[in-house]
């Protein structure tokens, strides 16, 4: 079932179903331009997760109405996707990209450590969400993992992507999210931001939101993580800054029933992201939504309502199913995706370097191009000397 090329056909073929959803409140910001989708890399999991519409299994309730433009809902453990809306349409992920960053350094980091923060971790959007830590301050990995998931600390990614990106830092760990993005079959995810600020050619589908999801609670250390309520920042004596306590953020730990974690996510440009996750009756199901508006419902409150509509289906309901890591590497990125919105894709380093290798193939194309010409006009000027002196001589033998 964790095929990851599928015919697309029947896909094409199905009408469009409109997702349901509440009438929309004044418009936000104007998003930025999308990749171009491609038809092999929508149907990954399914030809019928093709859809930028609304895809349920037959004869099911219909699904709440939600103000996201995309959403999913899958089992956690036999990866059966049970419904979704546009799965596979690229959205803009917020905080939400931190789940990417947990997938890709938890292996890389041992949470006993103890790291010294920078004052390059501190340079992050001003007004965006924080912590709390300071510059020179001793913090074990593990604290920052939980001011990562609790409170959502912009600071604290940029020090965990540094951390674990080796010699090439913060941008190495961009880059090593990338590449997990491609192992786990996220082909419509990439990160341009360890945090999930917006940057250029940043996006991610609700699809691959789950599939990375499902990555980090294969480790017991982020499902624990995630879980928890509460957790104390220690004090740094040296930078005279308290000891602080910091409380999680998903509100769907406190108020709903089975809750094992989630991530929320927020900018002007992304709109409300969600992830959240739950077990019901030994069944754990995963709720994620992108740009969605607070019209009635809290972003925590919409993914909620769909996991409660997720339980009440049958288990052997599926429309299709969240791909093995490595299943999908098959997939050859699409030639219609810019190189910096491709999982691991070019840093802006390396794309000034492309471009200035093709300049320099261009003029090189340039120049013999004009060497040929010239070969080539001097040649057939030859030519026709060569033809009038053969010309005249036959005509003196006459």
């Amino acid at each position: 079932m964790a095929t990851p090329l599928v015919p697309v056909a029947a896909a094409r073929a199905a009408a469009l179903v409109r997702c349901p959803r509440p009438a929309p409140p004044a418009p936000g910001p104007t998003p930025t331009a999308a990749p171009s989708p491609d038809p092999v890399q929508r149907a990954v999991g399914g030809p019928r997760l093709a859809t930028s519409g609304l895809v349920v299994p037959p004869g099911v309730p219909k699904p709440p109405k939600v103000a996201a433009t995309s959403w999913l809902v899958a089992d956690l453990d036999t990866g059966d996707v049970l419904g979704g809306c546009g799965p596979h349409e690229y959205a803009t992920p917020a905080s939400v990209q931190k789940l990417l960053l947990a997938a890709t350094m938890l292996p890389r980091l041992d949470p006993a450590d103890v790291v010294t923060i920078t004052t390059g971790d501190l340079d992050i959007e001003p007004g965006s969400s924080a912590v709390g830590l300071v510059a020179g301050g001793r913090y074990r990995v593990e604290t920052l993992w939980l001011g990562l998931l609790l409170r959502s600390g912009n600071e604290v990614a940029n020090a965990l992507a540094r951390l674990g990106g080796g010699p090439d830092g913060m941008a190495g760990g961009v880059r090593a999210m990338n590449e997990q993005a491609k192992r786990l079959g996220a082909y419509q995810t990439h990160a341009a931001t360890p945090s999930g600020l917006d940057g250029p050619g940043q996006f991610t589908s609700a699809y691959d939101l789950a599939l990375i999801t499902r990555a980090c609670f294969d480790d017991a250390r982020f499902r624990r993580y995630v879980a928890t309520r509460e957790a104390t920042v220690p004090a740094q004596p040296r930078q005279r800054a308290k000891g602080f306590t910091i409380d999680n953020d998903n509100q769907l730990l406190y108020h709903y029933p089975g809750a094992l974690g989630g991530k929320t996510g927020y900018t002007d440009l992304a709109r409300h992201t969600y992830v959240g996750i739950a077990e019901r009756n030994g069944r754990r199901l995963v709720v994620t939504l992108l740009g969605a508006d607070v019209i009635d419902k809290r972003g925590w409150q919409q993914g909620a309502a769909l996991l409660d509509w997720g339980f009440e289906l049958p288990s052997a309901a599926s429309v299709g199913v969240l791909v093995s890591p490595g299943a999908a590497t098959g997939l050859a990125p699409p030639a219609t995706v810019p190189p910096q919105a491709l999982p691991g894709g070019a840093s802006g380093a390396e794309t000034a370097q492309a471009a200035t290798l093709a300049g320099r193939l261009r003029t090189a194309s340039l120049i013999g191009l004009v060497i040929g010409m010239t070969l080539l006009a001097g040649g057939l000027v030859g030519r026709r000397r060569w033809r009038h002196r053969t010309a005249t001589t036959r005509a003196g033998r006459r």
